[in-house]
């Protein structure tokens, strides 16, 4: 294989040839300041690894995106060659990089306090000073059981097994760690890092296994960098959805129904508005509304693949001998309506959408608020459409998504198209179609996009829409996937033009994702302070002494009658009072009535953001608040 030649381009040059197999730092003749490896078609290489493809390759230079994912992961290695030098004993899990820092699990046999992990920073700093260098070798399977057997590592032996190619190790110091790779230069390049905290987690993920404990951090390549970052985490503190929830009295959970929202009557209206909202765009870009059961035969469930592929995430239960399952998505239910027409091409594209709510079993470490719950609410929708009509489709949710996302207020969108995946139905041709449809449609639509290689579904390929938070943090929520599995397993069928039958395309698609997880999204990318249309709660009047309340009733039945979501407070109380009560719930309009007010027919305001606005008529405070749910 050594003697087999590749072409490396960098950039805009022309590119030379190397052997296969060349490390990285050989293969390239000068290596600029601050580049740590490179990037080609989405796959990372360090300086240390080999480089066994022909293609465009990207640099990598320290403090870029796609640079942090290898820094990350050294920086867990540094947190483990740590942890083994202060408690020799521990047994190594594994310590990935993840979505703003990395984490380790260990095996410490007597588990260790939180108070350790000072002493276990200042080990890491001291690894960090003496630079050691990242050395990447292969082994074979046999030499990495030996290796590791002698390590007494038993976590590391049980990932070895079963695997019958050559095995990665990178090294540093007296540090080994089986590793897939890649990795920076040397450790001295991770000198601001920060351990977040210490939690249980199975191993592999599964409760069955022993519990571990897992180690977060973060880490940057300048102190700066660092501070910025806790700052993040300090401010998302503050932010997070079920403080704020809680606050405001939106929702709750409780064991009687663990993982799925108790939505109070505050938290039911921001449900509803947002849902309003949702069924006005879709009806405006030509929807029908539908509703499918919620409970559907294992027969079903059979024909579609989820009995085989996704049975241990479905609550099931059993009527009249008959196996049933509790839905953990809407498809099925929507496919068999399509079934009960005869459709024309003139017919088609069916919109079809759906708000349905879905249950998912989902492990108990894993819930967290309204971000990863066991029943949600699914804004799906799937469309039928002919061949000829799948790009013009596309780039109508493209549309859509884009004007939903902006009436919420996130206006950054990130795009990614993921390709076939080795494990896939249909033929090549099928697939070769379908994702040139997909490309074609984020051209014409102007969309630049990144690829994921082969992380489509198994039944077609999809575009995932991700949107970022005040914060700068990434939320994956909207996604439009072709499928070739359900017209094919259910028969689907449309006449054409020609008379004949044909298989129809069938999209599926979301914009919010899920109404649980996108209200949490809201929740901390406003911190409850939502825009006025969103607001739960969106005026309070409050009135100063018992001798205005007439008049404060006056301006309650005259908004409320504009449809507009507000009270008065009555309470006994002095108006500081009533206005700090109001600033905490985070209602944005305080509308003020004392007994000027009450003898001449005006209120006075106070918003929540930006304090007293004067005093002005009913019209004029009607007319304000309408312009600005409207604009």
């Amino acid at each position: 294989m050594s003697d087999i030649s590749v072409k490396i381009n960098i950039g805009d040059g022309e590119g030379f040839i190397v052997k296969h197999g060349t490390a990285l730092r050989e293969a390239l003749p000068d290596i600029p300041e601050g580049v740590i490896g490179v990037e080609s078609d989405g796959r990372l290489y360090g300086l240390e690894d080999p480089i066994d493809e022909s293609g465009q390759y990207k640099l990598l230079r320290l403090g870029s995106d796609r640079a942090m994912e290898l820094f990350w992961h050294s920086a867990s290695h540094i947190l483990a060659q740590a942890v083994k030098r202060l408690f020799p004993h521990v047994k190594l899990g594994i310590g990935p990089a993840i979505k703003g820092g990395f984490y380790y699990d260990f095996d410490f046999g007597e588990p260790i306090s939180a108070d350790e992990l000072p002493r276990i920073e200042a080990e890491m700093a001291k690894i960090a000073e003496e630079d050691l260098p990242i050395k990447r070798a292969e082994l074979s399977p046999d030499e990495a059981k030996n290796l590791f057997t002698k390590k007494k590592e038993k976590y590391k032996l049980e990932l070895i097994e079963g695997l019958d190619e050559r095995i990665t190790t990178y090294s540093q110091g007296e540090f080994t760690d089986l590793c897939r790779g890649p990795h920076l230069p040397s450790t001295g390049l991770v000198r601001h890092f920060k351990l977040l905290s210490l939690t249980g987690a199975y191993w592999r993920g599964d409760e069955r296994n022993p519990m571990l404990q897992r180690i977060y951090g973060t880490a940057y390549p300048t102190a700066k960098l660092l501070r910025a970052h806790m700052q993040r985490l300090e401010e998302a503190k503050k932010r997070d959805h079920r403080l704020i929830g809680r606050q405001m009295g939106l929702f709750s959970f409780h064991p009687e129904a663990p993982g799925t929202a108790f939505w109070h009557e505050k938290g039911l209206v921001l449900f509803n508005a947002v849902q309003d909202y949702w069924r006005e765009a879709h009806l405006r870009h030509g929807y029908v509304e539908v509703r499918t059961p919620i409970v559907l035969s294992r027969e079903l469930w059979e024909r579609s693949g989820h009995w085989e592929h996704y049975r241990n995430n479905m609550y099931v239960t059993t009527v009249d001998d008959v196996d049933f399952a509790v839905k953990p998505m809407n498809c099925p239910g929507t496919v068999l309506m399509f079934t009960e027409r005869q459709f024309s091409y003139r017919d088609l594209p069916w919109r079809v959408a759906e708000l349905g709510m879905i249950h998912r079993f989902e492990k108990s470490g894993a819930l967290h608020g309204l971000f990863r719950v066991r029943g949600f609410t699914m804004d799906d929708a799937h469309i039928f459409c002919t061949p000829e009509q799948l790009v013009d489709e596309v780039r109508g949710v493209i549309d859509l998504v884009y004007e939903v996302y902006a009436r919420f207020g996130l206006t950054e969108v990130v795009v990614e198209l993921s390709t076939r995946p080795a494990d896939r139905i249909g033929t090549g041709e099928m697939w070769d179609r379908a994702e040139e449809a997909l490309k074609k449609a984020l051209k014409l639509s102007e969309i630049e996009y990144e690829v994921n290689e082969g992380e489509g579904a198994f039944y077609g390929p999809k575009i995932d829409f991700h949107v970022f938070d005040c914060l700068g943090r990434r939320w994956q929520c909207g996604t439009v996937q072709l499928d070739f599995n359900f017209p094919e397993r259910f028969n689907l069928q449309y006449v054409g033009s020609d008379n004949e039958s044909h298989q129809p395309v069938m999209i599926h698609r979301a914009i919010l994702g899920s109404m649980e997880r996108f209200i949490g999204i809201l929740i901390e990318h406003y911190a409850g302070d939502f825009p006025l249309w969103l607001a739960p709660e969106q005026a309070v009047i409050a009135p100063i002494t018992d001798n205005q309340h007439e008049a404060a009733l006056k301006v309650y039945n005259d908004l409320k009658a504009e449809g507009f979501r507000c009270r008065v407070d009555y309470r006994a109380e002095k108006i500081g009072r009533k206005i700090r009560d109001a600033e905490l719930l985070k209602i944005p309009y305080m509308i003020i009535i004392g007994a000027r007010e009450a003898e001449s027919g005006q209120v006075s305001l106070r918003l929540r953001k930006s304090g007293d606005q004067g005093t002005m008529s009913l019209d004029e405070l009607r007319d304000r608040m309408k312009r600005e749910i409207h604009g």
